[in-house]
């Protein structure tokens, strides 16, 4: 039997072939057409999928289901509850999905979720029932794995960690409108930004004579003892430490999996995190586990597959 998982993504959508026990038999990437707000998406997605069950002979009854991670909130019916990087308002995914594949089940969830559900499978999150992934890339997301199930919340936005508001006194805006969020901190974007705050106040700095800062930039002088690199990697770990020390006093997981683009950092990321939140967590929860997510790019399209079997076996 046969499961395809797909992860939607602003420029490509990832797209794999897996069998029921989670091995990968292939997986490719279509561009992500999001003309006349996003019309072409699900069709094109269809027409590859039947594509590649026709190269490989697959009939719609060896094909167990899809997976679909979006990057926005899904409610509960797997309508799209509003994802403005495709341009969809509400979008009835799943049964627009269904009816292009002729029946074949379909799943949607929330990208970070998704993700998240990939991680405690076949991830950093193996062997453990209660998993928040944290992703830490352009902007924070998180998603919360509670005995082996997504919490995805009432309108779809469980794990928006990313706009939890950390500071009173910030009066540049985040993307979502509001000032003082986390991911102005905590993201890719954050640390450049609070890294080009620093360098106004110093000479004293390598990163002074880099013309386009990144954040991989931040974190390998902050590896070689930079000062200035090295405030910046503490003030994320406070504030994303402090963070989840509120998250971990509600939820109370076993292990966050740090995962995104500023995770590939590696070990520094998770030893100042982790060292701010057993500053802060509540005694009951201080132990819980950081680990590093090791799915990369992939974990959205594994945890679509969990997704596809799981519904099917209800």
């Amino acid at each position: 039997m046969h499961v395809f998982g797909v992860d939607i993504g602003g420029t490509t959508v990832k797209i794999g072939r897996f069998t029921e026990d989670g091995n990968i038999k292939n997986k490719w990437e279509i561009p992500t057409r999001k003309e006349n707000d996003g019309e072409l998406i699900l069709q094109d997605i269809a027409d590859s999928i039947h594509r590649e069950m026709g190269i490989n002979d697959i009939g719609a009854s060896e094909v167990i289901g899809i997976g679909i991670g979006v990057p926005g909130p899904v409610l509960e019916n797997g309508v799209v509850n509003g994802c403005v990087n495709l341009g969809w308002k509400q979008k009835d995914v799943t049964t627009e999905m269904q009816e292009l594949m002729h029946g074949i089940p379909a799943y949607v969830g929330n990208d970070a979720n998704v993700a998240a559900l990939g991680e405690y499978w076949k991830g950093g999150g193996k062997g453990f029932n209660n998993v928040i992934m944290v992703t830490l890339g352009t902007g924070v997301g998180a998603g919360i794995i509670l005995q082996g199930k997504i919490l995805a919340g009432t309108n779809g936005a469980g794990g928006e960690i990313g706009h939890f508001h950390v500071n009173d006194e910030e009066t540049e805006l985040c993307g979502c409108g509001k000032a003082g969020c986390l991911e102005q901190y905590a993201s890719a974007t954050g640390v450049v930004r609070m890294a080009n705050k620093v360098l106004n106040t110093t000479d004293k700095s390598v990163l002074k004579d880099l013309s386009n800062l990144s954040c991989k930039d931040v974190f390998d002088a902050a590896k070689e003892g930079d000062p200035a690199a090295a405030s910046v990697v503490e003030q994320l770990g406070k504030t994303l430490g402090t963070a989840l020390a509120h998250v971990s006093a509600t939820v109370d997981p076993e292990v966050f999996v740090i995962g995104g683009g500023v995770s590939k950092a590696g070990q520094i990321v998770i030893d100042v995190v982790q060292k701010y939140y057993k500053k802060y967590a509540f005694h009951a929860t201080e132990n819980a586990e950081f680990k590093l997510a090791v799915l990369s790019n992939d974990a959205g399209m594994y945890g679509a597959v969990k997704m596809a079997i799981d519904g099917n076996a209800k």
